[in-house]
């Protein structure tokens, strides 16, 4: 698989570069269940990377990645599960935000 370029890249090309990624590392067939319940494990280790940046206790025995790290196995796994929904981020977050600037912020 060719590196990803040295550059910012828009959402569609993440999702593009997602979607040939887990096909040549034989992560295509997993379902949206099992990609789902991934994401969930990699956020309580964004958590856990965050406290340790904080200086907080962590469980010495757990491994604990860098915040962008963790971040970005995040990244990976939401792109993998917009895949699978063929939903677009970008249009995702752009029908979200019409939503929320006709909403009350208390």
């Amino acid at each position: 698989m060719e590196p990803l370029p040295d550059r910012p890249l828009t959402l569609a090309q993440i999702q593009e570069y997602v979607a040939k990624m887990e096909v040549e590392r034989g992560f295509a067939d997993s379902t949206l269940v099992e990609q789902t319940l991934k994401l969930a494990e990699e956020t309580g280790e964004v958590c856990k990377a965050v406290r340790k940046q904080a200086a907080l206790s962590v469980d010495p025995a757990s491994k604990v990645g860098g915040l962008g790290e963790e971040l970005a196995d995040v990244l990976i796994y939401l792109a993998a599960i917009a895949n699978r929904g063929s939903i677009d981020l970008s249009q995702a977050l752009r029908d979200k935000e019409a939503v929320n600037e006709n909403r009350t912020w208390t």
